[in-house]
């Protein structure tokens, strides 16, 4: 894929890049190398200084790096702003709790000292996708920088500006040169960019296939890894719900990022006794919103982010039709430029059909009927996947079944899955492992150093 940005609105292309040379390459990485002996010889407080910078940057350039995401991935002007807001929290956040969270950790004190310690790995390789371009990136780079190791950014083709202000971005903040690099290089350079020694981990968010890829050549190398997956995330519906809200939710969760996301819900698991009601009411909201111009205000719905994402959705959709599912509402190409498809709903879904066993990207809900609690989280376990999942009930003794049963990374009761800086985010089975964010986000990339002081008088 040429790394180059193109308008999904439009479908024309904006801008083209011409990727790294060996050479340059090269020179990236021995910069990185040195940043990274000196970043972390830095204190706390610096690497602090400097995310606070970062977040005010980001704060006072949101319009212009919003409309950039615009033009690059096509989501809704109003959500890239909410995006390039939620980094900018994200970096206050580590720097305000990063230093306790990589605290020394006593274990023993007196003459026999024994701590444990949190020292950074070094370069880190990021392989990031184009969904979320500011978001995905920093929610990996503010745990990495402030923990003290450095970033080589590998982005999605499709959204090099992104890649380039936030490099931009970084500069600007006062990281030293090499501490955040991107770089603009297609597929064929990642293998080797990963077996080089300087490189100590990676962390890839994209499809399980790329991931199967990219751990199987860490392993081979033995370096650290962490993987975000996606998901085909469920939500399901209780009689106790309330429906209303239910309803409301589900349609935010099923759009988000032009329903492109990993943790949208996907899997809409109602029972029987308030399928009909849901149903209507998801179709009724469905129908509703406003397909258009990711840059109006009043869009609810922009288009695809690139032709071939279009067309593969096209493809499941039509092979999970054609396989028995039945198509209530939209769930089409739109006509006219750029890559725009039609909010919809599938209902009556046979488990062998592309849409219950591949992730569907793309603003499509997928609706089942359930008999009971159990036959609805035995739906919602019958995937390959283990990201998210919400669960809408009343009912406290229902609650606690789907926090235990749930087979996911996070449950969410009576709200939408959403990421957060304070709490872990990842997932199981194909979806992936490793964590991001919170505290075990920070520590992914630490040495968990055991210390053992004897015979120093120490306190």
């Amino acid at each position: 894929m040429a790394i180059a940005t193109i308008n999904p609105a439009t479908g024309r292309q904006v801008e083209r890049f011409e990727p790294l040379a060996e050479a340059d390459i090269e020179t990236r990485l021995g910069r990185a190398a040195d940043a990274a002996r000196l970043w972390r010889t830095t204190s706390f407080a610096e690497r602090a200084a400097r995310l606070r910078r970062l977040g005010e940057l980001l704060d006072g350039e949101r319009e212009r790096w919003a409309q950039v995401i615009v033009t690059e991935m096509g989501k809704t002007i109003r959500a890239a702003r909410a995006e390039v807001e939620k980094c900018a929290r994200t970096c206050r956040f580590y720097a305000d709790e990063g230093a306790r969270m990589l605290a020394e950790e006593v274990v023993v004190a007196g003459d026999d000292r024994r701590s444990i310690v949190y020292q950074p790995l070094g370069p880190v390789l990021a392989i990031m996708p184009w969904n979320f371009p500011f978001w995905q990136v920093v929610r990996f780079a503010a745990p990495a920088l402030m923990a003290g190791n450095v970033a080589l950014l590998k982005h999605a083709s499709n959204v090099p500006r992104c890649a380039l202000g936030l490099e931009e971005l970084c500069r600007k903040s006062g990281f030293p040169e090499g501490a955040f690099q991107t770089l603009l290089v297609e597929t064929g350079p990642i293998a080797g960019i990963l077996a080089d020694a300087r490189v100590a981990a990676v962390t890839l968010t994209g499809s399980d296939g790329a991931g199967a890829a990219v751990a199987e050549f860490a392993g081979r190398h033995l370096k650290k890894a962490v993987l975000e997956l996606g998901g085909s995330d469920p939500f399901l519906v209780m009689p106790s719900a309330d429906l209303d809200a239910a309803v409301r939710t589900a349609v935010d969760a099923r759009v988000l990022s032009n329903g492109q996301s990993c943790i949208a819900a996907k899997r809409f698991i109602v029972h029987e006794a308030v399928y009909d009601r849901f149903a209507a009411g998801m179709c009724e909201a469905m129908r509703a919103l406003g397909v258009g111009d990711p840059m109006r205000e009043e869009t609810d719905v922009g288009p695809l982010a690139t032709a071939s994402a279009r067309e593969r959705l096209v493809d499941q959709i039509e092979r999970s039709v054609a396989a028995g599912a039945r198509r209530l509402v939209g769930a089409a190409t739109l006509p006219g430029d750029g890559w725009y498809f039609s909010p919809g709903v599938l209902a009556d879904i046979p488990p062998s059909a592309p849409a219950s066993q591949e992730e569907i990207f793309g603003p499509v809900a997928l609706l089942h009927r359930a008999r009971s609690i159990d036959h609805a989280i035995a739906i919602a376990n019958d995937s390959r996947y283990g990201l998210g999942a919400a669960a809408w009930t009343r009912d406290p003794a229902e609650a606690a079944r789907f926090v235990r049963d749930l087979e996911a990374g996070s449950v969410f009761v009576n709200e939408m899955v959403v990421s957060d800086p304070r709490l872990p985010f990842g997932g199981i089975k194909r979806s992936g492992f490793g964590r991001e964010l919170g505290a075990f986000g920070i520590r992914e990339f630490v040495n968990i150093k055991t210390v053992v002081l004897g015979g120093l008088g120490g306190s």
